[in-house]
C-alpha cells in the first residue's frame, strides 16, 4: 500500500522573506529526517519526498460564478502550513503509523497520513 505523508509546520515560524535561507532549526530537522529516509530506502519502503515552497509564493485556482480564477497565495489563512510531503510504500496503515510516529517524535511537527488510491480504486 502507498501512503502520502503530509508534514506541517507553524505558519508563523516560516518567514516569507527568509524562506530561501533555512535557519539552524530547519537544518537540524532536515538532517533528522534524512536519517528516516535512509532507513526507509534500506527497507524498500521509500518512494519519494519533496519540500514545498513557501505558501506566499503559492497560487490557488478556484471556480467562481464569473469563471475560473487564479489568485496569489494559499487557499486560506492557516496556523499551520503544508511544508513537505513524502510517499512511502509499506505493508499496512499500522506500519505507516509506526513510521510517522517515530518521525513526529523526533521532528516535533504534526504529520498526516493519507492512503493513495491505486488502480484498483477505479
Amino acid at each position: 500500500m502507498k501512503f502520502l505523508l503530509l508534514s506541517y509546520t507553524p505558519a508563523d515560524s516560516w518567514d516569507a522573506e527568509t524562506a530561501d535561507t533555512p535557519g539552524d532549526d530547519a537544518l537540524a530537522a532536515f538532517a533528522a529526517y534524512q536519517k528516516f529516509e535512509a532507513e526507509l530506502r534500506e527497507t524498500g519502503e521509500f518512494v519519494l519526498s519533496e519540500g514545498l515552497g513557501h505558501p506566499a509564493v503559492s497560487t490557488t485556482v478556484r471556480k467562481t460564478d464569473g469563471g475560473v480564477v487564479a489568485t496569489d497565495g494559499p487557499y486560506a489563512e492557516l496556523k499551520e502550513v503544508l511544508a513537505s510531503f513524502a510517499i512511502i510504500e509499506c505493508s499496512s496503515l499500522e506500519r505507516a503509523r509506526d513510521i510517522v510516529a517515530r518521525m513526529v517524535d523526533v521532528l516535533g511537527e504534526p504529520m498526516e497520513i493519507r492512503p493513495i488510491m491505486g488502480d484498483d480504486f477505479a
